[in-house]
């Protein structure tokens, strides 16, 4: 039984993201430079973790493990089944290539490609679903774009892309206190892009400050036309002093019902005959983030955000034929199985404090309980609160060591938050299992 987009994968790795943080704190980039002029470059980055995890429960459901938690033949846990301590090991990389060509009069194009690819493994064991090879997100790229710019009028991008809300969400923000996943990778927004096109103003001084403003508008499957899949992202930035200021909003018509936010956003399912089944009714999903970052000293940042989600839910709707499933915050107990709206706050700390090649910080990331008329327990009177202490060093020449102690607390036992994809998405830790986990990463990563 294949499953709603957002799980593409049973367990969402803990560090997804953390190496962006590496652009930034690992020194200089060792970007590779060539051709004319040096119209293209090279970078990007690789890296390798092993966490020892506590808490963990192994096929723990009745239902095989892909099955998504909003149908409700996932709920139940095989009868006497325990958490222990586990090893796993991670890799991923990325490559970015792009390039730049002045055309003169104050325009310039230019492109970006990159994808990631990743694995994780249990106690040695190949135990992530990654539907046939080791693409983060198959059929999605991080970028596959072209770009014309003008020093006066700003930028136009088409393309694949990422989003603002989960790219800005997961670094700096989460990604600079070990927590990218936790804060980046949850909600009801969605991360990346592959029809779209994008907007951006040059800078605007504005109270003795910077403004940037930025509009991202994609289209999704266009095979889709009575259920029209519509994606609407506003991103402004204000930059003044010590302070940085970054809000987003995005308003999604008819992309898949997830809460995952690192999701792409393509259509309500993936196959386009589905368009014409009477059965199957659209979907909207919307978030609000407001995020900010203050340098106190040369030596101390501060981080917070806060992130409101709201899905309209989606009724149970399967098609035999490509055996898929649709489902969000479904009452079971109506033998329609309709599915209902819901509304979440989430929230995050975060502090930073440098000492010569030490980087030592520490986060929150608090995932809140929804208010939903569902009368069927979903998760949404749940709430996960996740704590990271980190300690990374400096090698120099783009090499990262990475350390982090990692702690996460559910308010009962049950269905996790809306705002998590998965049962023990984020922390492997299974809120059906216990309340409490831990764990212990250390890794090295190469910035190039």
């Amino acid at each position: 039984m294949k499953l709603v987009p957002h799980t593409y994968n049973r367990i969402l790795a803990v560090h997804a993201a953390v190496a962006v943080l590496a652009f930034s704190a690992a020194g200089p980039s060792q970007a590779v430079d060539f051709g004319p002029d040096g119209m293209f470059s090279l970078n990007g980055f690789a890296e390798a973790k092993v966490t020892l995890q506590g808490s963990y429960c192994a096929h723990c459901q009745v239902a095989p493990d892909t099955y998504s938690k909003q149908v409700r033949i996932a709920d139940a846990i095989i009868p006497g089944k325990t958490y222990g301590d586990v090893t796993t090991t991670f890799w991923q990389v990325q490559p970015d290539l792009s390039f730049k060509y002045d055309l003169g009069q104050g325009y310039k194009a230019g492109g970006k490609l990159s994808q990631r690819w990743r694995a994780q493994t249990i106690n040695g064991n190949d135990d992530e679903v990654r539907y046939g090879g080791t693409v983060d997100v198959p059929d999605y790229w991080y970028n596959k774009n072209l770009s014309l710019s003008h020093e006066d009028y700003g930028t136009a991008t088409i393309g694949s892309m990422t989003t603002r809300g989960w790219s800005v969400a997961d670094f700096p923000y989460g990604g600079n206190v070990g927590l990218s996943d936790a804060w980046g990778a949850s909600g009801a927004g969605y991360g990346m892009l592959s029809n779209a096109i994008r907007v951006a103003l040059p800078l605007l001084d504005v109270a003795g400050g910077d403004l940037f403003l930025e509009a991202s508008y994609d289209q999704g499957n266009t095979h889709f036309t009575r259920l029209k899949p519509e994606f609407w992202e506003l991103y402004a930035q204000y930059h003044r002093g010590d302070l940085v200021l970054d809000a987003v909003l995005q308003d999604a018509t008819n992309g898949g019902p997830v809460a995952w936010g690192h999701a792409p956003f393509s259509a309500v399912t993936p196959f386009s005959p589905d368009d014409k089944n009477p059965a199957l009714n659209g979907n909207h999903q919307s978030t609000a983030t407001l995020m900010a970052r203050y340098q106190a000293t040369s030596q101390i940042e501060l981080t917070a955000g806060l992130r409101r989600n709201e899905w309209k839910g989606a009724s149970v709707v399967y098609n035999p034929v490509t055996d898929w499933l649709t489902a969000f915050n479904v009452d079971f107990n109506n033998s329609n199985f309709p599915g209902y709206s819901a509304v979440s706050y989430d929230g995050m700390l975060g502090l930073r404090y440098r000492i010569n090649k030490w980087v030592l910080s520490t986060g929150l990331v608090y995932l809140g309980t929804a208010e939903t008329n569902n009368p069927s327990e979903r998760g949404q009177s749940n709430s996960a609160l996740f704590n990271t202490f980190n300690a990374n060093y400096e090698f120099g020449n783009g090499w990262l060591f990475e350390s982090s102690f990692g702690m996460v607390h559910y308010n009962k036992l049950g269905l996790s938050p809306m705002s998590m994809g998965t049962n023990s998405t984020f922390s492997n830790v299974d809120s059906r299992i216990t309340q409490d986990g831990r764990w212990l990463t250390i890794g090295m990563l190469y910035a190039f």
